[in-house]
């Protein structure tokens, strides 16, 4: 899949291990989610570990410049803000961009609500308005992963901001990151269908293996704190969104 208004590369899903989310304080690694405030207050959101692939390791489909990691993200922010303003348009309200995306390389180099961002991780945070990443961490995995870890990161990720503008707020962190995944599925299914991405033959199928690989453990409690839902939720809950828009999405 590419971005066809930039660039036009492939984008192979095959082998998308993208840690599973888990909305615990601001442990190591992941995506990471908001609990519900409006942009500025204090919520650092964090998830838990997550295997970060070797340096060596690198995609057939040589995905591996740093320039190239850049402008997938620059690519993948760029559509995240096209269609979240289309939507916001098209029910009659103002659309307000997440403030920046900002990549880090040093525990500790940003803070959200004072709390430091450790290592191998991304998040949104609601006070500021960011979503920030350990680029290190993250062109490592785009290395292993190919684009597909960008444009899901940030979807995932630019989900949380559109959850905090529009006020949705749930008792369980499950609630809140099963919606996150079904709105980024809307978004990237969207933007196939608006051909502001292309789709490769075969990248669902792989997509979908990939997701069934971040799951909660099966053992876990679905109403603990930081449970994100099982790798059959999570499979359903994206392609839930990725097939039928964000009207899959219990957006109200």
């Amino acid at each position: 899949m590419g971005a066809q208004s930039r660039r036009h590369a492939r984008w192979s899903l095959a082998g998308l291990l993208i840690a599973a989310l888990v909305s615990v304080g601001c442990a190591v690694g992941g995506v990471s989610e908001p609990e519900g405030q409006e942009p500025g207050d204090n919520a650092p959101a964090g998830s838990r570990p997550a295997a970060s692939p070797g340096p060596s390791t690198t995609r057939a489909d040589g995905t591996t410049s740093v320039a190239e990691f850049q402008q997938d993200v620059a690519d993948a922010q760029d559509i995240a803000e096209a269609y979240w303003a289309a939507q916001f348009k098209a029910s009659g309200q103002r659309f307000q961009p997440v403030r920046r995306i900002t990549p880090y390389q040093r525990e500790g180099e940003v803070s959200c609500g004072g709390q430091p961002l450790p290592r191998n991780n991304a998040v949104y945070c609601s006070q500021g308005d960011f979503i920030a990443y350990d680029v290190n961490w993250s062109v490592a995995a785009f290395r292993q992963v190919g684009d597909a870890f960008v444009f899901y990161l940030l979807g995932h990720e630019y989900a949380h901001g559109i959850q905090v503008r529009l006020g949705i707020r749930y008792n369980f962190t499950i609630q809140q990151e099963l919606q996150a995944d079904c709105m980024a599925g809307a978004y990237l299914g969207d933007s196939v269908r608006s051909k502001a991405l292309t789709l490769a033959e075969g990248d669902l199928d792989e997509f979908r293996e990939g997701l069934a690989a971040v799951g909660d453990d099966p053992n876990q409690p679905w109403f603990a704190e930081g449970s994100h839902g099982t790798a059959e939720q999570r499979t359903e809950s994206f392609f839930r969104g990725y097939e039928r828009s964000l009207d899959a999405c219990d957006l109200g």
